[in-house]
């Protein structure tokens, strides 16, 4: 997405574009996944999350 925010995870920045302006590392989206009903690996990751 072109509009979305993203985080910088070295110096915790928020920004807009895909590498991070202040230390030139990646960005990660802080948007969680898409939500669908009919989610085939809810399991697997309810699972993950609590081991």
């Amino acid at each position: 997405m072109k509009f979305q925010m993203r985080k910088c995870d070295n110096c915790k920045r928020y920004t807009l574009k895909d590498a991070c302006p202040k230390c030139g590392s990646k960005t990660s989206s802080v948007h969680p996944g898409k939500y669908s009903p009919d989610d085939k690996y809810a399991r697997y990751r309810i699972s993950d999350r609590y081991k």
